[in-house]
């Protein structure tokens, strides 16, 4: 006879995540994992594998969470310039803000701790951004459609552009004590839209 979990798995995901996203991978082991779950170990092991494959769930499940928001911030009716511009504020604002600076973006993290060397870690950091760019881009074939953007100007060019600038903000931001870098960063970058 099966034996039932005694712990909800979604909310075991949910706590991991919580922790890699605090402390990052490499710093997190499965005796803290353990701890912080309150999972044994061996429960830990047949729910969820390796720690590396619950980091990668951890990474799915914040993806998932983050997505919806992004795609509603940039794809509402009518302008869209000021949809942009306040996505790129609010980067900059938790970017800089004392609060975010120490967790930071678990995507950035991820992006800059494992990706280096680690394939399926890179593939979805990859599929985030990748994300990111499409939705910028067509926001701002949109803003060029109603004539917010300049005709000349290229969209794909400016949502990669805008791309490196987020994920830029981020890290500097979680290494820098200096919240005029970033914010200055942003406005430099929105001044290209006009």
């Amino acid at each position: 006879m099966a034996r039932t979990k005694e712990f909800d798995p979604d909310a075991a995901l949910q706590a991991a995540l919580e922790l890699f996203w605090r402390r990052g991978y490499e710093a997190t082991s499965m005796a803290d994992l353990v701890a912080h779950l309150g999972i044994g170990r061996a429960s830990l092991y047949a729910t969820f594998g390796s720690k590396h494959e619950l980091y990668l769930r951890a990474l799915d499940r914040y993806g998932q969470a983050q997505n919806p928001l992004l795609t509603r911030e940039l794809s509402r009716p009518g302008p869209v310039l000021p949809a942009v511009r306040a996505l790129v504020l609010r980067f900059a604002a938790e970017a800089a803000s004392e609060a975010r600076r120490e967790q930071g973006c678990l995507v950035t993290n991820t992006a800059v701790e494992l990706a280096p060397h680690d394939r399926a870690a890179a593939r979805r950091v990859e599929q985030s951004w990748d994300h990111l760019e499409t939705l910028l881009h067509s926001a701002l074939v949109r803003a060029q459609e109603q004539g917010e953007l300049a005709g000349d100007r290229a969209p794909q060019a400016l949502a990669r552009m805008l791309l490196v600038l987020l994920q830029g903000l981020r890290v500097v931001g979680k290494a820098c004590a200096d919240p005029a870098r970033v914010r200055d960063a942003a406005e430099q970058a929105l001044a290209l839209l006009d």
